[in-house]
């Protein structure tokens, strides 16, 4: 049995070298309350959400490892995906306390928009290309179950289609009705997607469960107790949630002085920080031939961010009075849409090997280039 680790010690750096940025944290806080230096506390926000993200990855892990793999992958892409909630929901709270019609409210808007694509741009080409090329290297090629392709595949298709209709509607209805009509559509479209995957848990974790078993043969012992791991969760979601709230009061006065588009931030910087569990978490397991559960946390929570995360913000927005909807922009929407093609193509067969990995990175890094180029 291998020796255990309490949550402090999963914080030493001697544990893990990541854990030394944690001091970022008090960093961020300080150049936020006492020195008011917006783009410091930017950078230093961000750079803390790192090893804390990766530290309720590892905690996620350890509950993991005590319940299936396709569970296990479902809490890794709930609480993976828990930076994003937290940075789109104080940007909505930033966004109503602005007032309607306000610059804060466009750029928190577009800011939410921009970071919920990323998220699913990261998740699928980034994190699942290096978990392709890392479990890759270890095992000439892996296996996951196709269940999980075809389910979250077409979840996520569905999701695309909710992106593409209300950008076509504005542009055959313009002007003033136009962008009432795509309010409401959006409003719709968040409350049948959130249904569709509640009807997806069901059937995954109540109705279908066989199709989502997996073999048993990769068998690890937990190097932390539940209670522990439950303490480092909790803790480490607290303080991601107290630099989120840095990262976003400072956002806007750090882009303007580095002249920095919104888009590129949204899109690129927030989502590769905040996927920082995503990207251990999915990479480590997949170097162990796990590809059940790095699948799972992987293609889970880039379907978790379009069906649950996305349109649960658009409600929350819906009762605050705040117009966020699901006309992203045109780069953004293609971008997403062709990213969903490219892995449903890719992962069809429900075999993986490196190569395969470096064409998701090679699409992810064609894309951060025109978001780096995007005016």
């Amino acid at each position: 049995m291998s020796e255990t680790v309490g949550w402090m010690g999963a914080m030493d750096p001697r544990e893990n070298k990541l854990n030394a940025l944690i001091v970022a944290a008090p960093l961020a806080l300080y150049f936020d309350l006492f020195a008011h230096d917006a783009t410091m506390a930017f950078f230093c926000s961000l750079v803390a959400i790192m090893p804390l993200a990766f530290l309720m990855g590892r905690a996620t892990e350890e509950i993991a490892l005590r319940t299936s793999e396709s569970l296990g992958g479902l809490l890794n892409a709930t609480f993976g995906n828990a930076a994003e909630m937290i940075i789109a929901l104080l940007a909505i709270i930033a966004a109503y306390q602005a007032g309607a019609g306000s610059a804060t409210e466009s750029t928190m808007i577009h800011l939410v928009q921009a970071s919920l694509i990323g998220s699913i741009l990261g998740n699928l080409l980034l994190v699942m290309g290096l978990a392709f090329v890392w479990g890759g290297i270890h095992h000439t090629e892996q296996k996951f179950s196709e269940t999980q392709v075809s389910s979250n595949g077409s979840l996520l298709l569905l999701s695309m289609i909710v992106l593409v209709v209300p950008s076509v509607f504005h542009m055959t209805v313009p002007g003033e009705k136009g962008a009432t009509g795509v309010e409401n559509l959006s409003h719709i479209a968040a409350l049948v997607l959130l249904t569709l995957y509640g009807l997806f848990l069901l059937f995954q974790f109540r109705t279908h469960v066989h199709l989502f078993a997996t073999d048993a043969n990769h068998h690890e012992e937990p190097s932390m107790s539940q209670r522990d791991a439950v303490i480092l969760l909790v803790l480490a979601t607290i303080l991601v949630s107290i630099m989120a709230e840095v990262l976003v009061a400072s956002v806007e006065e750090a882009a303007a002085e580095l002249g920095m588009p919104h888009l590129f931030i949204g899109v690129i910087l927030l989502p590769f920080f905040g996927n920082a569990a995503e990207h251990f978490t999915a990479v480590t397991v997949a170097g162990k031939d796990k590809m059940d559960l790095s699948f799972a946390i992987s293609m889970g929570s880039s379907t978790q961010i379009a069906v649950f995360v996305a349109p649960l913000m658009v409600v929350i927005s819906w009762f605050l009075g705040v117009p966020l909807t699901f006309e992203f922009g045109m780069l953004e929407t293609v971008s997403a849409f062709l990213a969903v093609l490219i892995v449903n193509v890719i992962a069809s067969d429900g075999k993986s090997n490196w190569l395969e990995g470096a064409m998701l990175l090679g699409a992810y890094a064609v894309l951060a280039a025109a978001f780096l180029f995007h005016p």
